[in-house]
């Protein structure tokens, strides 16, 4: 989906000024203002606020939740983008030699560069502490300001990310442990589809794992057996439908052929609406 241009979003907001007009009288109102969440966003982009201080290991997120904004907005002309690409590529973990690909470790992006440590005398690096997570928000910076992903090292990604599957085919985000769930199986298929390479993980055994997180009523739980769960729902959907098993208008085919069940998942979603919307 192409982002709105500024043209877009100013035609959509007069063409519901009647009904904001109505909400304004009774002293509410439904109007998005698209240039306060721009301000915010760009604040976000050049200087976060103190409050976000314990996030800081989180950056490379908060950078990819401001500039994804700022591209659904279509307001990322206002971003330097080859400033973004060489910070974002920066993050950048890097083998020593060819043989650390296989090594247990990850090789993917670093969340801040307070968590990247310098390499040793010999190139090694002495903490590695790239992650799923951060790789996916990397990637995802870098495809939303354009940057080439003919220049980036795709393979020492893949070869390494294959470390972080388990044998029950779900992720954990970092080689020397941490938990397992959809989260991680996520952002595994969304790296392997923005890099177009679908080497790094396993999509059966993943298929798998997702699979026998449906729950009774129709949604997903985060792991197996857990209580159905609006993110992991989301999470498992987005997997399956990346990797290829979920086939587009699924809703408009014959949905008893769909490898889950979606009636069950169609009615958990609609309960789950109606009960936040009463």
């Amino acid at each position: 989906m192409e982002p709105a241009t500024e043209n877009e979003w100013d035609r959509l907001s007069s063409s519901s000024s009647d009904g904001e007009e109505q909400a304004a009288s009774d002293g509410s109102s439904s109007q998005f203002n698209r240039q306060q969440h721009v301000a915010f966003l760009m604040m976000m982009y050049e200087s976060l606020p103190h409050h976000y201080q314990y996030q800081e290991i989180n950056r490379i997120t908060l950078a990819h939740f401001a500039i994804s904004g700022l591209c659904l907005l279509g307001a990322l002309d206002r971003v330097d983008k080859d400033a973004v690409s060489d910070w974002v590529l920066s993050l950048k973990a890097h083998p020593s030699n060819k043989a650390d690909l296989t090594n247990g470790e990850f090789y993917g992006f670093h969340g801040s560069p307070s968590s990247q440590l310098h390499p040793d005398d010999n190139g090694v690096l002495m903490h590695n502490g790239s992650n799923l997570a951060s790789t996916y928000c990397a990637l995802a910076i870098l495809k939303a300001v354009g940057y080439n992903f003919a220049n980036i090292d795709s393979k020492s990604i893949l070869t390494s990310m294959r470390n972080l599957q388990q044998h029950d085919g779900s992720f954990m985000p970092i080689h020397f442990g941490a938990e397992k769930d959809l989260r991680f199986v996520y952002c595994a298929a969304a790296i392997c589809f923005l890099l177009e390479d679908w080497s790094g993980m396993d999509r059966e055994r993943a298929k798998a794992y997702i699979l026998n997180c449906q729950s009774y009523d129709g949604g997903f739980g985060l792991t197996p057996g857990s209580e159905s769960h609006g993110g992991g729902t989301y999470c498992a959907v987005a997997s399956l439908r990346l990797m290829g098993f979920i086939e587009d208008n699924v809703l408009s085919k014959n949905m008893s052929s769909s490898i889950i069940d979606l009636p069950l998942l169609l009615s958990w979603c609609l309960q789950v609406y109606l009960l936040h919307n009463i």
